[in-house]
């Protein structure tokens, strides 16, 4: 009866459609995806030997050779899937996958091998692993593996077994194999390596991790054997937990611990006569047979050396006799999981019974044991590892990031954590699930029953965390959800977690690993189909939910992509995934996260660009980008208004040009600023004609912190931002940078009080590092440091982690304010080291000199001299600030050297660029520097002057720490008066003349 992959309605034979939900049905059996191993194997010579022999004769001998090649698959658990005229295609993995697939294969391989000759035949055997999809009706198997396989064993020469890469990584130290020459393949672009298969051995078990922790684990081990000791019993001892989870290594460290001899057996997961296997392992190490000569025999028989028959019930027995006489003992037995039913009543009976020896009976399982055994006592149930724990078996070598990555995806699991970090050293440092581990986890998957699956599967399409809401709405047709949910809790496969939706319970996997192998299981069309639905199910709850937006344009952005793969493309649904996730993105750039909003932008441009054009999320992304990529910002905008003009679309353009020649201007110091405005002005009736206020923003944030930016008119610039934030607020886009009016407010003609006011009310409930940062220096001017301060680290420290720096120039500002020159000179200096690694000029040209006026301050003025002519270098024409800027501090360094003509000549140009703009602290720094150079000539009257400039500046704009130590200044000068100052009091120090001097976009770059 087909089984809907989608909502799980079981349908007749007669639908082709699911009645449910109207997904296709397959036809038979259920599609997956899965990774296998596939087998081809073919008789060399069998035409020749149809013309040589008689037909019957050739029938009986291909009728015997088709009978022992499906024999050696079907024993090492493989399935054969068809007969291709004398060749054998099998397939290791399908129905059920098993961890050690690739290792039956190339036992099946080899067994083969050997059986052809003994038939009088010669073949040619190929195995390769990797994923197909099985379940259609067409074959039990569909995808590249098949196809490899078949190609390596025609490849193959006579008796020879090749195998490929992704089949010796999972066998590697299991098998023999030979490197050959990569082979040139049909149908394959590159050439495949390829290995032939020697031989199979015992594989030698790997040193585990360090020992770490356990403690309480240890000593319930230890206490159990001092019990049997003591009291002369048998202990049952069974501990449980997942593959990996480090069973097999606490019993080595407590066996190194005690003194007692030890036997140990371990169950098979197939093959013949297995199910006293591990019984037999512990009897030839003990090497002895029981004194009672009925339950000697009953061992002699189960060993077969001899022909007396013997029963279950007297090898119990006599297993029993034996340990007790042999006893002081441990015995261990791993693996029980997979132990007989025979098997497992022994040792429950040798527990039970034995009497008056002292036995401990340490038995190791997966959690399966108790699906197969639930009465079956489990005295320790082994958990992963915490995160102290884990941190200490992770090599100094790992880098944070990847140390971070390896405790995500391993959940604690020493043996995951073990297995990544060596392909971590193998991969250059990535972090890789290696397929060993991928075998393992699909393995634990298909032993789950075909409804439990489903429900796995579709928590695994929500994500690592789910929730019940919504497998109900993935699965309308399975009535028993809350009773799959508790068993797979109980297998130890999914564990509750806290739910971030109301009125709903959330479940998390207990690795994201076995989300992941879940998740893969689901065929590509499928998982379109799941997507879609979880997004429509959660569309309709919880509007609240902070990342609603995100979650919902991924799902969205999943189910389209698939499609596209599959070539059915979905334009709605790329549509829909492509407006939810720039909805996201601008919730990122709100909550002043560009990196976040860069990736947001490109997933949604990646979906709609080959549908339509979406010029607001274009110049959103180029906006985004124009911080840390600006040469990429500019052309993205480029693009998109070329695109916007040959569609004619003549306002989308105007918005893009204007955006292009903005970005531009922080990169080229040739850019104009008459033009940028004239594109600017062009564009403004355009957009207020279309009633554009997305774009009416773009445009009058371009006109503030650029335009008036640069040429020093910061009340026009907080004019232009002031009517940016209208437009925003209009469009339901408030910006939580607030375009930047936080510059213009901080370095304006406004009192910093009064801008105190206006930036607290312009920001409300604004929390962005920018204003914030902006304001913290305002509380500076006015001497309150201690607020100011605290403000600022913890805010550059948030930028920093959201866009990758800082903005140390507010830092420096407030440093040099407080009297530390020393700190603010290594806070320009990291500053302006980011500008240069971003490719910001223009910002450069502004904090290159500025980082020159500290080092004056500091008596190093030969080091200020280069940074003063690369401002002069990058300063655009009509970027005032810049400017004065590289004037003042080329001044000071002149003045040092004696060089009073030219340093007074640099200063007053400086002094007079400056007094074309309304920024008056960048007034009084001009001022300040004149005085500092004239003080340096002997005028003393003079720069006494030019001192009473600057305080009035400082006066105007309340910076009250500048005025205060102006006045002090002015004092010391006409004390001294007419003693020549010393050299070492020239610049912008904490004892002399300096102030923060910055504006819009050379502080905000």
């Amino acid at each position: 009866m087909p089984v809907c992959a989608v909502c799980g309605y079981e349908a007749s034979e007669a639908f082709r459609f699911c009645p449910e939900c109207g997904t296709a049905l397959p036809a038979a059996g259920r599609e997956q995806r899965k990774v296998v191993t596939v087998l081809f194997c073919d008789v060399v010579g069998s035409t020749a030997l149809g013309e040589a022999a008689d037909p019957e004769v050739t029938r009986v001998l291909l009728a015997r050779y088709f009978e022992r090649m499906k024999a050696a698959v079907e024993r090492h658990g493989g399935t054969v899937e068809k007969f291709i005229g004398d060749a054998v295609m099998a397939v290791f993995g399908i129905p059920l996958a098993h961890e050690d697939d690739a290792l039956r294969a190339c036992l099946a391989a080899l067994e083969m091998q050997q059986a052809l000759p003994e038939l009088g035949l010669q073949g040619r055997i190929g195995l390769t692993t990797g994923e197909v999809v099985t379940g259609t009706e067409e074959r039990l198997a569909t995808g590249d593996a098949v196809n490899v396989a078949a190609r390596l064993q025609q490849a193959a020469e006579p008796g020879e077994a090749l195998i490929g890469k992704a089949t010796l990584a999972l066998v590697r130290g299991a098998v023999e194999a030979t490197a050959l020459e990569p082979l040139q393949l049909k149908g394959k672009a590159e050439p495949v390596d390829t290995f032939r298969l020697l031989a199979v051995h015992e594989v030698e078990p790997r040193q585990g991790p360090r020992f770490i922790g356990r403690e309480r684990e240890l000593a319930l081990l230890q206490g159990a054997w001092e019990r049997a000791l003591s009291e002369q019993r048998c202990e049952l001892l069974t501990i449980a937990g997942e593959a990996g989870v480090g069973k097999s290594r606490l019993v080595a460290e407590v066996l190194a611990g005690v003194d007692a001899r030890v036997v140990q057996g371990r169950c098979l997961p197939y093959g013949e006569g297995i199910t006293y296997w591990p019984v037999v392992e512990t009897l030839k190490q003990l090497a002895e047979l029981p004194s009672d000569p009925a339950a000697a025999a009953a061992i002699r028989s189960l060993l077969g050396e001899s022909s007396t028959g013997t029963s279950a019930e007297e090898i119990a027995w006599a297993y029993r006799k034996l340990l007790e006489e042999q006893a002081p003992l441990i015995v261990v037995f791993d693996d029980i999981q997979w132990g007989e039913e025979t098997f497992l009543d022994l040792v429950e009976y040798a527990a039970l019974l034995s009497s008056g020896a002292p036995i401990l009976l340490l038995c190791l399982a997966r959690a399966e044991l108790a699906e197969r055994r639930p009465t079956w006592p489990v005295a320790l149930r082994l958990e992963p590892l915490g995160e102290a724990e884990v941190d200490e078996l992770l090599p100094a070598s790992i880098s944070g990031e990847q140390r971070a990555q390896i405790h995500h995806a391993s959940g604690g699991n020493p043996l995951f954590v073990t297995e990544m970090v060596v392909i971590a050293g193998e991969a250059d440092g990535e972090v890789a699930v290696p397929p060993t581990l991928q075998a393992l986890l699909a393995a634990r998957l298909d032993q789950l029953e075909a409804a439990e699956r489903s429900v796995l599967e579709r928590g695994a399409v929500e994500g690592e965390v789910f929730h019940r809401g919504a497998l109900q709405a993935l699965a309308p047709r399975e009535p028993q959800v809350t009773a799959r949910l508790a068993s797979l809790v109980r297998k130890e496969l999914i564990r509750p977690d806290r739910s971030r939706l109301s009125n709903d319970d959330a479940f998390r996997f207990r690795h994201v690993l076995i989300r992941d192998a879940a998740y893969d299981g689901l065929p590509k069309a499928i998982r379109a189909e799941l997507h879609e639905r979880f997004a429509a199910w959660l569309e309709d709850r919880d509007r609240d939910l902070v990342e609603r937006d995100e979650i919902l344009g991924y799902h969205l952005e999943q189910a389209a992509r698939y499609r596209q793969e599959l070539g059915e493309p979905d334009v709605p649904v790329a549509e829909r995934a492509g407006e939810w996730l720039a909805a996201a993105g601008r919730r990122a750039l709100l909550r002043g996260d560009e990196r976040a909003a860069v990736s947001l932008f490109e997933r949604a441009l990646e979906l709609t660009r080959p549908i339509k054009l979406d010029i607001h999320v274009e110049v959103d992304l180029a906006d985004a980008l124009s911080r840390t990529q600006p040469q990429n910002a500019a052309a993205i905008a480029d693009a998109a208004a070329d695109r916007a003009r040959g569609a004619g679309l003549e306002t989308a353009e105007a918005l893009a040009r204007v955006v292009a020649a903005n970005i531009r201007s922080l990169t080229d110091p040739g850019a104009s600023l008459d033009e940028l405005e004239a594109l600017a002005r062009a564009a403004l009736p355009l957009l207020e004609q279309a009633g554009d206020h997305l774009g009416l923003a773009h445009v009058w944030y371009a006109l503030g912190i650029t335009v008036a930016n640069l040429r020093g008119q910061f009340e026009e610039h907080a004019h232009a931002s002031e009517r940016a934030l209208h437009h925003a607020r209009l469009a339901g886009r408030p910006r939580s940078d607030l375009f930047h009016l936080d510059g213009a407010l901080a370095f304006g003609p406004r009192p910093a009080d009064e801008a105190l006011e206006a930036l607290d009310a312009a920001l409300g409930d604004t929390r962005h590092p920018h204003p914030l940062l902006a304001r913290a220096y305002l509380l500076a001017l006015l001497g309150r440091f201690e607020e100011a301060s605290t403000v600022a680290r913890e805010q550059a420290e948030r930028l920093r982690e959201l866009r990758g720096e800082g903005h140390e120039a507010w830092l420096a500002w407030i440093a040099r304010l407080e009297g530390d020159e020393q700190r603010a000179e290594q806070f320009f200096r990291i500053f302006c080291d980011s500008l240069e690694e971003h490719g910001h000029s223009g910002a450069l040209s502004t904090f290159a000199p500025e980082l020159g006026r500290s080092l004056c301050a500091l008596g190093r003025q030969g080091e200020a001299e280069p940074l003063a002519q690369l401002g002069r270098e990058l300063a655009n024409e009509q970027d005032d600030l810049s400017q004065a800027l590289w004037r003042q501090t080329q001044a000071l360094v002149h003045a040092s050297r004696g060089e009073h003509v030219e340093a007074e000549r640099l200063a007053r140009e400086a002094v007079a660029v400056i007094e074309q703009t309304d920024s008056l602290t960048q007034q009084g720094d001009a001022f300040g520097d004149l005085a500092g150079v004239l003080a340096a000539a002997g005028r003393t009257d003079e720069a006494a002057a030019a001192f009473e400039q600057a305080l009035d500046r400082y006066e105007g704009k309340k910076n009250l720490v500048m005025a205060n130590r102006i006045r002090a200044k002015l004092a010391e000068l006409r004390a001294a008066a007419p003693a020549e100052p010393a050299l070492g009091s020239l610049g912008p120090s904490s004892e002399d003349l300096g102030s923060p001097a910055r504006r819009g976009n050379r502080f905000q770059p």
